[in-house]
């Protein structure tokens, strides 16, 4: 897929909003999206720009000091280094992001506090949830590459969350790739009606 760079990087996680990351994910040639990560809040799509930070096993310093450095619109990315023993954020460190105006949080790690974030639709992704809080000693750092349960997420990428997962992608191929999700869409919708009317014939594969 040739990139693409027209528009604005800011429009983009708006016209991702409504797409799926079975389908983005498809277009990435079935190669890019986090393993083993799941959404704990109470549904709804994320889109965002990746602030990243990279944290300690079961330390959340570098979370705190992110808070005081994103951007409205951000999704921190957080590197626990895929650590459940000990939970990097809570009802707290969430509710401020929220409140700072963050997109969501995707944390390669523990959460707590589930059943707050169970009744909340700011977008909160992770590995599990566990009672056991964390340190803040550090070492941690942020606006770095991270690793994300195996995807490489860059400062700045595009990230989409939504009940299957999340993906992330470079906002340079963000042209090309709203195409092409958009026509797969239109193709699966064209399938689905096909179905409902009784009028589809042979299997479909992409």
């Amino acid at each position: 897929m040739a990139d693409g760079t027209s528009g604005s990087t800011t429009d983009w996680p708006a016209r991702f909003k409504t797409a799926a990351t079975a389908i983005i994910s498809d277009n990435l040639d079935r190669l890019a999206g986090a393993v083993g990560l799941r959404p704990f809040h109470r549904g709804g799509t994320m889109a965002g720009t990746a602030f990243t930070i990279r944290t300690a096993a079961g330390d959340n310093r570098a979370i705190h000091e992110a808070l005081e450095l994103f951007r409205p619109g951000d999704v921190l990315v957080v590197d626990g280094g895929g650590d459940t023993s000990r939970a990097l954020i809570g009802e707290i460190i969430s509710t401020i992001a929220q409140q700072r105006g963050a997109a969501g949080m995707v944390i390669d790690g523990a959460i707590r506090d589930a059943g707050a974030l169970a009744r909340s639709d700011f977008p909160v992704f992770a590995r599990v949830a566990i009672h056991r809080g964390p340190y803040k000693n550090g070492p941690g750092e942020t606006g770095v590459p991270v690793s994300i349960g195996g995807m490489v997420v860059h400062p700045g990428d595009i990230v989409v969350g939504d009940e299957d997962g999340v993906v992330a992608f470079s906002p340079e191929i963000a042209a090309d790739l709203r195409a092409a999700v958009t026509a797969q869409e239109e193709k699966e919708e064209e399938i689905l009606k096909s179905v409902r009317d009784g009028t589809y014939r042979g299997a479909y594969a992409k």
